[in-house]
């Protein structure tokens, strides 16, 4: 299927990766419904950033995905979802478990029960490499066992399963997809690359980080997004969970320094206790197979490898260097 004709509704469109992939469908001609969180002031999120012209035909709905009959309302008349809305923050989950559970299992409930009730001819939900745990072997492919090192990460599997037993029990043209580590502008300062860009940025030359042992496969936000559009277009990926990664990984100790390189400036990396997850949480290496994202859609990540690492952290450091994006920030604050 071609995602230009129908109606695309995007849940979570006021996030970070939700914003990119947005913006992307609407340049690409795309009628587009977009679900933002409900606040009291009326904001989009990142949409508030995106050019106002991009944005004329885009309907944006604000309300929350654990919303029953909402969720039925706004996938009434689209052809295709795709489905970002959820709790991410590892370290909140550990203080707020309940609200992954509503939020990230029981809001998918609704969406593939709302796709199903209408007809939906493709839904394509977001998963996370965390499901995966700590590697057993690398590279990663989608047959790992799954490891459910944080509550984050157990509401997650539960939400594909959740998913994927549409498709089983209905016939519901359901695709998972399956993104390692996305990284790039507009993404929250709790996750390791803003953090360091900002903190160095805002005049700091000891960095505070978590643990810096931990390996990592950074898939830069405009990669995942077209993976995303090439799942949703595919009709090999009905039924199928599908990894998008680079299948290059680094250390996250060498990740700052390559930040701190890339940014001409010297560091120091200091360990915050705070930032630190409790020993049987933390996922020591995470590194992608995506030879079935190749073979089923024909996506590969565009930035691969150490050259491509660094293309991707240029264009990040851009981005979160300039003041006006800079000055959204809290650096010296962490928050879960």
């Amino acid at each position: 299927m071609k995602l230009t004709e129908g109606t695309v509704l995007v849940t979570g469109a006021d996030g970070f990766i939700g914003s990119h992939l947005v913006e992307t469908l609407a340049r690409r001609g795309c009628r587009v419904r977009a679900l933002a969180l409900y606040n009291s002031f009326g904001s989009w999120g990142w949409l508030d950033t995106l050019d106002p012209a991009l944005l004329d035909g885009v309907e944006v709905v604000l309300g929350d995905i654990r919303d029953t009959a909402l969720v039925d309302e706004i996938v009434a008349g689209c052809r295709a979802v795709m489905h970002l809305a959820s709790l991410i923050a590892i370290p909140y989950s550990y203080r707020a478990a309940e609200s992954y559970v509503d939020t990230n299992i029981k809001g998918t409930l609704n969406v593939v029960r709302a796709c199903r009730a209408h007809g939906v001819e493709k839904l394509v939900h977001t998963s996370t490499s965390e499901v995966y745990g700590s590697a057993r072997y690398v590279p990663i492919d989608e047959a790992h066992p799954l490891q459910p090192q944080s509550p984050y990460s157990a509401s997650k599997i539960a939400a594909d399963q959740m998913a994927l037993s549409f498709f089983h029990s209905f016939e519901t043209p359901v695709a998972v997809c399956r993104p390692f580590n996305t990284f790039g502008p507009r993404q929250s300062c709790r996750a390791v690359i803003p953090t360091v860009i900002t903190q160095i940025a805002s005049g700091a030359r000891t960095i505070r980080l978590g643990a810096t042992e931990p390996r990592r496969d950074f898939t830069f936000v405009d990669d995942t997004v077209a993976g995303m559009i090439a799942v949703a277009e595919s009709d090999e990926t009905v039924g199928r969970t599908v990894n998008l990664g680079t299948g290059y990984d680094i250390g996250i100790g060498e990740l700052a320094g390559l930040i701190a390189e890339l940014m001409h400036e010297p560091i120091e990396i200091e360990t915050d206790p705070d930032r630190v997850r409790p020993a049987g949480s933390e996922v020591d290496r995470l590194c992608a197979d995506n030879s079935l994202a190749r073979e089923l859609t024909g996506w590969c990540p565009e930035l691969a490898g150490p050259e491509g690492l660094c293309e991707g952290l240029s264009r990040t450091i851009d981005w979160f260097t300039e003041p006006t994006n800079l000055a959204r920030y809290r650096a010296d604050q962490y928050t879960i």
